[in-house]
């Protein structure tokens, strides 16, 4: 029997006509997105598993259960995060494989959770046990809230995938909690981070619980409302507890708290038929988007509060650009497509899938970046192999983190990928993601089932073979990103150019029948808005989806990436997967020794000396070892 919305194997399903893919409705071929979750698969998951045991997070819920809190706790407040994150990947990952090793490992860690459990329902490894600070007594950094809600996202792979078990019952024991102690009775309070409204909204889809759905909307209209004390020197902005989300025009603050925040709330404008809500959260998208978020999708500018700057705010060297903040950059945009159908939200998400998502882990899947600049001034070499490594600013990928939440976030959102390729209409499939597979789901009047051949995004020609046909009649509808003017779709014999947006066809559709798009991939030149002053000047290349960047060792001998500028009147030229440019090392006249970096008079420049230099693929960089780096090049 077809599953249903609500069974589907799917992270996000909202009620509605359109839907994403479930995990067994798109069975990629090897490709850039096979690759991909190949490694997660073979390598990520046991990473994850062996640094949480080996440092004692996984630990702490033993401790609890045993009752022997006393003493140093390993790791930060929001640890249980982590292993909640990687049982959700591991759930995803079982029901996309049925990999035996996947599942045996999450029923492991569950029973090490539920023996922890109170019996109110509360779970949490930090506080309220002997030794312990009281429950909820720190809600601005405690990040109590924040655990569940992950807990509560795992349930919802579990029951998705396999159907309710002992995590179901754990989470739903845990949000019954939730709701008892901070609903519309009980405690006003909120979570400084948030998280426990997109896991409780989500939750309540899954087990069709309105309860759930109502106290993530509790939570997130009692944001904005300064009940957060400030920590340190950071305000209430930090946490978005300066506005209402209902009035806020853009996002601010700490961007993986805000981004989370948009997808609960989100969700709970959906599930409820708020109209002014969704409309808040696309209206906030919308500028942020526009004046806050960097080429690569990245989005964070400020490494002060891991957090948005102003508009325009956007300088390369310093950008913080988290994976968790792509992630969650995602997360938001794919609840927004799902809403209006608006092709600009998979647009954003194939530039953060390309540039962010695919950057932070390694060829080998077991080190990661934390931070993703579009600059790197200096070859970093800072990395402490195996072992526990800070907040990397970036520059070389580390293998575990003091905050390591990137890793399993990672995990849970390459274990998923083929929730995002496709949607499904009533009488309409979207591909909004292009990989190579085959795909097959249930259209009205029976299945549409096809091949997709393609080296996308390397290559830009996408082949589809209908394998499969209902009798009548179906639309098949293909994105065509924002840059790729020149599309162009046959359809049989017939040719026509596919504008930015959707290229649609739709008609009885029979086995044996072949589409192709055509995008172009060649290299081009991406300028900058003139009001971004640190990027004033400068040029980006781009191939595809795929920012291009400059690495320090691609320069010739005697070359400082400082000095470099592009020629910006020859158009870059296609080479393996990245390109060639024309650059010039020669700066111009330089300042007096001894006396700062400026001078009275108009600078002469140099002749210039054009060399041919390649640029690579930003998420390639420094996977050949530390290396200087910049994405945006000076053109004057």
């Amino acid at each position: 029997m077809e599953a249903n919305a609500s069974t589907r194997p799917v992270p996000v399903a909202p009620a509605g006509a359109r839907r994403g893919l479930g995990l067994d409705e798109l069975r990629l071929h090897d490709g850039f997105w096979n690759r991909l979750q190949r490694r997660n698969t073979d390598a990520t998951l046991q990473h994850c598993l062996e640094w949480m045991e080996k440092l004692g997070w996984i630990a702490n819920f033993d401790r609890v259960a045993d009752e022997d809190t006393g003493g140093e706790r390993p790791g930060w407040q929001f640890s249980d995060s982590e292993i909640y994150k990687l049982i959700e990947a591991l759930a995803w990952e079982y029901g996309r494989t049925g990999d035996g090793w996947a599942n045996q490992t999450l029923e492991d860690l569950v029973d090490r959770i539920a023996a922890a459990q109170d019996e109110d329902g509360y779970l949490g490894t930090c506080y309220g046990h002997a030794g312990q600070a009281d429950r909820y007594s720190d809600l601005e950094s405690g990040h109590e809230l924040y655990c569940i809600g992950h807990l509560l996202q795992a349930a919802v792979a579990r029951v998705r995938t396999v159907g309710e078990d002992k995590l179901v019952e754990v989470a739903r024991r845990a949000a019954d909690h939730v709701c008892r102690k901070f609903g519309s009775e009980g405690r006003q309070g909120l979570c400084g981070h948030a998280e426990i409204e997109v896991g409780l909204a989500e939750l309540g889809r899954a087990l069709g619980e309105p309860r759930y759905t109502e106290q993530a909307r509790l939570f997130v209209e009692r944001r904005g409302h300064g009940r957060l004390k400030p920590i340190a020197l950071l305000d209430a902005t930090y946490f978005q507890d300066d506005q209402p989300v209902r009035e806020a025009e853009v996002w601010r603050g700490h961007a993986v708290r805000a981004l989370y925040l948009a997808a609960g709330a989100a969700d709970v404008a959906v599930d409820t038929g708020d109209g002014e809500l969704l409309d808040a959260v696309a209206r906030q998208w919308s500028r942020t988007v526009q004046r806050r978020t960097y080429l690569t999708g990245g989005m964070g500018s400020r490494h002060q509060d891991e957090g948005f700057g102003e508009d325009w705010e956007l300088p390369p060297d310093r950008a913080y650009c988290e994976t968790c903040a792509g992630i969650a950059s995602n997360m938001v945009s794919w609840r927004l497509y799902l809403a209006t159908g608006e092709v600009r939200y998979a647009d954003l998400m194939e530039r953060t899938f390309h540039n962010v998502i695919a950057t932070s882990p390694s060829e080998d899947g077991r080190t990661f970046f934390y931070a993703n600049p579009l600059h790197q001034r200096e070859a970093a070499a800072d990395v402490r192999p195996g072992e526990v490594n800070p907040r990397a600013e970036g520059g070389v990928r580390a293998p575990w983190f003091d905050v390591s939440c990137c890793p399993t976030n990672l995990a849970r959102t390459l274990a998923s990928w083929q929730a995002y390729a496709a949607s499904v209409e009533e009488k309409t499939v979207s591909l909004l993601q292009y990989a190579a597979g085959e795909l097959r789901v249930a259209v009205a009047g029976g299945h549409l089932a096809l091949r997709i051949d393609t080296a996308y995004p390397h290559e830009g020609t996408i082949r589809l073979h209908i394998i499969e046909a209902p009798g009548g009649e179906v639309g098949l509808r293909l994105r065509v990103p924002h840059w790729a003017d020149g599309a162009e779709l046959t359809d049989g014999t017939e040719t026509e150019r596919a504008q930015p947006g959707w290229a649609e066809v739709r008609r009885v559709f029979k086995a044996g029948d072949e589409l192709m798009l055509t995008l172009p991939v060649q290299p081009r030149l991406t300028w900058p808005d003139e009001r971004i002053d640190a990027q004033r000047g400068c040029v980006a290349v781009e191939r595809g989806p795929r920012v291009l960047c400059a690495e320090a060792i691609d320069l010739p001998d005697g070359w400082s990436l400082e000095d470099i500028r592009i020629d910006p009147d020859t158009e870059p030229r296609p080479e393996g997967d990245g390109a060639t440019v024309r650059l010039s090392p020669a700066p111009p006249e330089r300042t007096a020794h001894g006396h700062p970096p400026y001078r009275s008079t108009r600078p002469i420049p140099a002749e210039p000396d054009w060399r041919e230099v390649r640029l690579s693929p930003y998420h390639r960089w420094a996977q050949r070892g530390g290396t200087a780096m910049r994405v945006f090049l000076p053109a004057v």
